[in-house]
This record gives C-alpha cells, sequence and structure tokens, in this order.
C-alpha cells in the first residue's frame, strides 16, 4: 500500500490527539486519587490496548504494575463468532490486587464480558474496566465500562491503537476509516 492509498483511508479526524491526551490526564487523577495505597495492576488487551495503555499508566501517580492478555473472537472473519479464546493470559495472583482491564474499544461486549468472567473467578480485590472508545449502539451483551473516555456512534474507526489489516494504529488520533 502506497502512502498516498494509506492517506486516502483516513475519512476524518473523530477525537484530535490532544482530546486524547487530555481525557487520559483526567483519569489517571482520579484513579490516582482511588488506587492511592493500594496494590494496582492495569490489564491492557492486545493488541489494540497498548497505545492507551502506554499513556494510561504514564498518567497515573501511584506505583502499579502492568499486564496483558490477548484474546481472540472474529478468527479470520470480520463478524465476531461468539467464542472467546484466551491466547495470552496473566501470570499475577489476582486475589494481591486491584485489578483495572484497559481496553481500546467496546462493541459487541462479547469478549470484555468472557474476560471480566474469567479475572472474577480469580478473586482481585477489585475489577474495573476502562476504556478509550466505547459503542453502546453495537452491544450484544448487557455489559458497561466502569469509565469509558469517549462515547463515539457505531462508525469503522483507525488509529491510537486500532486497526484495519493491522494498519493505522500508530496514527496519534481517531479517525473514521473510509471504505
Amino acid at each position: 500500500m502506497n502512502t498516498e492509498t494509506y492517506n486516502s483511508k483516513i475519512k476524518r479526524i473523530i477525537l484530535s490527539e490532544e482530546e486524547i491526551k487530555s481525557r487520559i490526564a483526567e483519569v489517571g487523577t482520579e484513579l490516582s486519587r482511588e488506587y492511592s495505597g493500594k496494590p494496582l495492576l492495569l490489564i491492557s488487551i492486545l493488541n489494540g490496548a497498548f497505545v492507551f495503555m502506554a499513556d494510561f499508566c504514564r498518567s497515573l501517580t501511584i506505583p502499579c504494575e502492568i499486564a496483558f492478555m490477548r484474546t481472540r473472537s472474529y478468527y479470520s472473519r470480520t463478524v465476531s463468532t461468539g467464542n472467546v479464546e484466551i491466547l495470552m493470559d496473566v501470570t499475577q495472583n489476582l486475589s494481591d490486587y486491584h485489578v483495572i482491564i484497559v481496553e481500546d474499544i467496546i462493541d459487541t461486549g462479547r469478549t470484555l464480558s468472557a474476560v471480566v468472567e474469567l479475572l472474577m473467578e480469580r478473586s482481585p480485590l477489585s475489577l474495573k474496566v476502562v476504556t478509550l472508545l466505547d459503542k453502546p449502539s453495537r452491544r450484544e451483551m448487557g455489559f458497561t465500562a466502569d469509565i469509558a473516555l469517549f462515547t463515539i456512534p457505531d462508525l469503522f474507526v483507525i488509529g491510537y491503537g486500532l486497526d484495519c489489516g493491522e494498519k493505522y494504529r500508530n496514527l496519534p488520533y481517531i479517525a473514521e476509516y473510509a471504505e
């Protein structure tokens, strides 16, 4: 894909880099107060949430540990199979931590519902879900994040870790993809 074709797929910027950074700083301040003095573990869902996780953990002013999980529900399709497979799991004993799941986007809610159910079975001291983007119009499960930094309409978005065919993750903003 040449640069011209690559750039032609960016329809419009939905959230600027500055808007994202500002909102992350607000939430980081809020959660730093809430979890001060508590053992905190941030769990990022790969691959999409890695950019958000990096900025989010740096926004915290308290000690925290990080871990990663990788799931699969889409396989080679563009529509979820409804079955969530854990490809990479956390190794920490969650009963020793207050856990915050750091997610890039909640769409149908299937993946996060399954991940939360799995992690709750491991008895964390508490569990909270923080998502960069929430797309409630697509929800198929009765799942709600504890904190959604931004709510967006039913658009296919790229950037800031979100991809289309593994491309566009490096954009510093969230954009609508021009199909």
